[in-house]
């Protein structure tokens, strides 16, 4: 389910001047937007419905179809405390540099208190300062892709509408179960046996995805999945934690090999290799996901499963040129497959 929006108490609404006049709402977008679509009595009720409520409708949400500013917002959260993941700016930067092409800007902002608020896209759009939206925070719970759409407002979302089968706006996301998959036979293919699994709680779409390649995979290759995984949060203490509980077994039980959701988590059981003296790619593999800065450039170098970030840039433009333009999406769901980057620590 979707959080309520943020509103005044008792403000009217689209909706709820739809109710009063008895009629959908988008009968009501009409009568504010095309007016000459409705039949005579039609507007004159919803006409009636607006003054007699005080309905103040968006005049900015109706001004992005003009595409005067030329500018995509962008949400951005602060730094995360106890990450190794600097993904986002990844993507940022490869969305700066495809949306410039198209003749369009990022406009980054902030909102004040709950990552799920909505306040920064409501000043925007009250200021009419930007045409459309990149959505990159999708997951369970999140209001801003329902918000949006409620609102007529053009946006393309960096991710897939988890657990909302009915949404329709254009999305681009990465295969994270493939990437997994990749990572699972590099292992195999390395002689690995017992390789473990360390993930995000079950809470997390993201993580259930990736952590389905791990299980998939290892029954593919005829390999047992029993007491080899952990669930956590995206932390370099979980990974620490989870690494050293995984390990702390007899010789025989102990997993050669960790796949793990993100590259933060990796660095994490990194560091309790390093306090039992264990150094990975020689006495135990280790695979993050990412490819962050740190993946590169730590010892040893770990192998991790990059995002075609890029791509994904490429792809959110596109849908933003179609939305714009008022062209067709004939179909509004685009996966892209990540790739293995191969390092000392496998």
């Amino acid at each position: 389910m979707t959080a309520p929006v943020n509103a005044p108490l008792n403000a009217p609404t689209l909706a709820t001047v739809a109710d009063e006049a008895g009629v959908s709402r988008q009968t009501v977008s009409n009568a504010l937007n095309s007016p000459e679509l409705l039949r005579p009595d039609t507007l004159a009720r919803v006409q009636a419905a607006i003054e007699k409520l005080g309905y103040s409708p968006n005049r900015a949400a109706r001004n992005l179809r003009t595409r005067s500013s030329h500018l995509v917002g962008l949400r951005v959260e602060p730094a995360v405390e106890d990450s190794a993941n600097a993904l986002m700016d990844r993507f940022v930067h490869s969305l700066v540099e495809s949306t410039r092409e198209a003749g369009y800007h990022v406009l980054l902002f902030s909102a004040e208190g709950e990552p799920a608020a909505t306040d920064g896209y409501d000043e925007l759009l009250r200021s009419a300062a930007v045409d459309a939206f990149v959505v990159t925070d999708t997951y369970r719970g999140n209001p801003h892709a329902a918000w949006l759409t409620r609102r007529g407002v053009p946006f393309v979302a960096f991710g897939r509408p988890w657990g909302d089968p009915s949404a329709r706006h254009p999305w681009v996301d990465v295969d994270g179960r493939a990437g997994v998959v990749q990572a699972v036979d590099h292992l195999v293919g390395r002689g690995h046996t017992r390789i473990a699994w360390l993930g995000w709680q079950k809470g997390s779409y993201i993580g259930e995805d990736r952590r389905s390649g791990w299980v998939d995979q290892m029954h593919a290759h005829g390999l047992s999945t029993s007491r080899l995984s952990a669930r956590g949060d995206d932390t370099l203490e979980f990974g620490a934690r989870a690494a050293q509980a995984l390990l702390d077994v007899p010789a025989a039980e102990r997993p050669t090999a960790f796949v793990c959701a993100s590259d933060t988590v990796a660095m994490g059981a990194l560091r309790t290799f390093d306090e039992l003296g264990l150094r990975a790619g020689r006495d135990v593999a280790l695979v993050g996901f990412d490819d962050s800065i740190a993946a590169q450039v730590c010892t040893p170098t770990l192998t991790s499963v990059r995002q075609p970030l890029e791509q994904v840039a490429v792809e959110v433009v596109r849908y933003l040129g179609r939305l714009l333009g008022h062209r067709p999406i004939p179909d509004p769901g685009c996966v892209l497959t990540p790739t293995l980057v191969v390092r000392q620590s496998s």
